[in-house]
């Protein structure tokens, strides 16, 4: 009996980088996201300064960027962006309730965030996508 092995496919391999690239981006992210779905960190004040916007095809995006001030003062950061805000939430100088979850670049109103369900869609599409290779390998070898 003979065994003819195949060569493994250049789409099988792109798929397996396709998924660990998804997993790379998602899975450090889902520790965060969680913590912003509970509002789970540092309760304090933001203080609105600037409105950023991105124009997109028929569709404006824009964030509240501002000053994050802890209610026990200890903690301070400048140049935040309140997630979820946009145009009509705040104007220049207005404050509003929010929590720190240790995010870099941003800060959340005390409901938290949803963002959530699109970095669990992305773990779960990334770990898809891998089984697939994993399974056209396996396929492969047989």
């Amino acid at each position: 009996m003979t065994v003819t092995k195949r060569r493994l496919s250049g789409f099988t391999v792109a798929l397996a980088v396709v998924g660990l690239l998804l997993l790379f981006v998602s899975v450090p992210a889902l520790g965060p996201a969680i913590r912003a779905a509970r509002a789970d960190g540092v309760s304090g004040v933001f203080t609105a300064k600037q409105l950023r916007c991105v124009q997109h095809p028929g569709h404006e995006s824009c964030v509240w960027a501002g000053d994050f001030a802890s209610g026990d003062g200890r903690v301070l950061r400048r140049d935040v962006e309140l997630y979820g805000s946009d145009r009509n939430v705040l104007a220049a100088g207005q404050t509003a309730e929010a929590v720190d979850t240790g995010r870099e670049s941003r800060v959340y109103g005390p409901d938290g965030s949803g963002e959530w369900m699109f970095t669990t869609l992305l773990a779960l599409a990334g770990l898809t996508v891998l089984i697939v290779a994993a399974r056209r390998v396996r396929r492969s070898r047989d």
